[in-house]
């Protein structure tokens, strides 16, 4: 009796947590609404998204400029990112002596593990004057190095250990005689690679690229110190970018006595939200669909 009373109570436990973590997106977005309902009503939902004119002190916010250049720089990074580190964690896995992978994998956690501010500081160090001097000018582009390509140049190299992390055990995870089948019936092991372990991988594979974009959409100190935050759409990627993380760090707390800044700021947390979770949504979707049709 004792044992069915703890049995239930566990139980009970176990469904409350479990209710709190699928509650937790509902009630980010719920307390997100709520705060940016003054902006809201003052702004049609068309203008605030679609219009770039931002005039805080004359009520006009429109974001299209901050989500634009967040979504350039986000997959611009994941460009540079993302088929890197899938061929780095095929090599490492297929090709690379064992003692290699020991050797990378406590770089890539140290890499992980740095402070997003060290990135900045390096992005403003390196790539900046990187861009300015000699990347800018081969494309025939003057640029003062603070651009939405230094942020997504010191964004790539931050989420490069994060999916190459996800894309290492998922490669390790494929079971050893798929790829020895494929080689016995004659196939090349870049063959077997290619059509063997990428197709089972390939779920896998989608779902590090959307975490990497997640965890890049979000970034904020490192791009905010490289991007250049000016607000007006950029013409190109050496010209610089205000990405909605850096808006909302760069004003918040400094901006709040002007009438509707603190609502606009609030808004701008949920876009990205409702952006990120929509990556998400899509993923899923994707990775559902690809394995309803693919077997191996």
């Amino acid at each position: 009796m004792i044992l069915l009373r703890q049995e239930k109570i566990t139980s009970a436990f176990m469904y409350l947590f479990l209710g709190i973590i699928i509650l937790l997106p509902f009630i980010l977005i719920l307390g997100l609404v709520v705060k940016s309902g003054s902006v809201l009503q003052d702004n049609s939902l068309s203008e605030l998204l679609f219009s770039a004119e931002w005039k805080p002190f004359q009520g006009k916010f429109g974001f299209s400029t901050f989500i634009y250049s967040s979504i350039l720089v986000t997959l611009l990074a994941a460009l540079m990112a993302v088929p890197l580190c899938i061929l780095t964690a095929i090599y490492l896995t297929y090709y690379a002596k064992r003692s290699y992978l020991n050797i990378i994998q406590p770089v890539i956690d140290i890499l992980a593990g740095i402070p997003s501010i060290i990135y900045g500081v390096w992005g403003i160090l390196i790539v900046v004057p990187l861009t300015s001097k000699y990347v800018a000018p081969f494309f025939g582009i003057e640029s003062t190095g603070y651009s939405v390509f230094a942020g997504a140049v010191v964004l790539a190299i931050m989420i490069i250990p994060f999916i190459l992390n996800i894309l290492l055990e998922i490669f390790k995870s494929i079971s050893k005689e798929l790829p020895e089948a494929s080689i016995a019936l004659g196939a090349t092991k870049w063959q077997t690679i290619k059509f063997v372990v990428m197709r089972k991988a390939l779920a896998g594979i989608i779902s590090s690229v959307v975490f990497g974009l997640s965890r890049a959409f979000g970034e904020t100190i490192a791009v905010l110190m490289v991007v250049g935050n000016v607000a007006q759409i950029p013409k190109d990627i050496f010209q610089p970018g205000y990405p909605l993380p850096a808006l909302i760090a760069n004003n918040f707390g400094e901006m709040l006595s002007i009438p509707g800044y603190e609502s606009a700021l609030m808004f701008a947390a949920l876009i990205l939200l409702v952006i990120v979770m929509i990556f998400n949504l899509a993923a899923k979707w994707l990775i559902a669909r690809y394995e309803s049709k693919v077997t191996i």
